[in-house]
């Protein structure tokens, strides 16, 4: 047997080798140029496309569950109370037996005096203060009682 034979087809051909070739001919390697297809494929492109929307659509049913879930902010209304005209005090002869006599009346005038206006903008700044503490407190006890509470699975069927 000759090697050459073997390896670059020079030189005597032994007759196995030969027979072994004709057999397996068919199965030899044959190069055929590259042929890229010239139909372009838009499946992936639809498929992205349809999960971006699909992702888009399932984030804005959850944007709109959870705000209906939550308690509507309150915003208090501050309403400043007119102060009533202080009436002279009835003659003696005007007064009752049941009006209190004219210096109660006097006293009970002077307790009521009308705030200043630093002791009224104090007071509604306290009573602002007062109010937001409030709308805080509000708002942790219901996330302590949707957290605290069993979950309830809704539209629950019986199978079977």
């Amino acid at each position: 047997m000759n090697d050459d034979y073997l390896w670059d087809k020079t030189g005597q051909p032994d007759p196995e080798i030969q027979q072994l070739e004709e057999i397996l001919g068919t199965l030899r390697y044959q190069p055929k140029p590259l042929v890229l297809p010239r139909r372009r494929n838009y499946f992936p492109l639809l498929a992205i496309a349809a999960s971006i929307l699909l992702a888009i659509l399932a984030g804005s049913i959850w944007l709109r569950v959870r705000s209906r879930n939550e308690t509507p902010k309150q915003q208090a209304q501050v309403e400043t109370p007119t102060p009533k005209p202080i009436e002279a005090p009835k003659s003696p002869q005007d007064r009752s037996a049941s009006n209190p006599p004219l210096q109660a009346t006097n006293r009970i005038h002077k307790k009521r005096s009308v705030p200043s206006v630093v002791n009224r903008e104090e007071a509604l700044m306290a009573k602002d203060q007062l109010m937001l503490a409030l709308r805080i407190t509000s708002e942790k006890l219901s996330l302590v009682r949707t957290k605290t509470q069993p979950n309830q699975i809704k539209n629950q069927h019986r199978i079977g």
